[in-house]
């Protein structure tokens, strides 16, 4: 069955929490928008599971104070209980581009909530 116009709201909604969550200093709530298991890769780094997501979100404030992200573009596939999406990446910093890139993922819908089992960044 294809992603419902609730579902796919619900995928832009967690885009947007993790977006807050990391540049907001609350690296619980951004290990909370993958699942258990998920996995976040970004410049050839892999962190896998609750535990070393929150790790690695703790760090980030520290690593670029005051960093805002921003994503558009976005394009959602999927079916049932998975789905995949991109998007544009842009990093902000003290009102200048840091960093661009594009995000792909991979999402599962979890206790009926979706939640990113994969996510990477890619430099093209």
């Amino acid at each position: 069955m294809p992603l419902s116009v609730e579902d796919r709201l619900a995928i832009q909604e967690l885009i947007a929490r993790y977006n807050h969550a990391i540049d907001g200093g609350d690296p619980d709530g951004w290990a909370a928008t993958f699942a258990p298991d998920g996995t976040f890769e970004s410049r050839g780094e892999v962190h896998a599971g609750t535990e070393q997501l929150a790790t690695f979100a703790r760090g980030f404030q520290q690593r670029l104070p005051g960093a805002r992200h921003w994503n558009n573009n976005l394009v959602i596939d999927g079916d049932g209980d998975q789905a995949t999406t991109t998007c544009y990446l842009q990093l902000w910093r003290e009102g200048q581009l840091a960093s661009e890139g594009r995000y792909v993922d991979t999402l599962r819908k979890i206790d009926g909530q979706w939640r990113f089992a994969s996510r990477k960044v890619v430099r093209d």
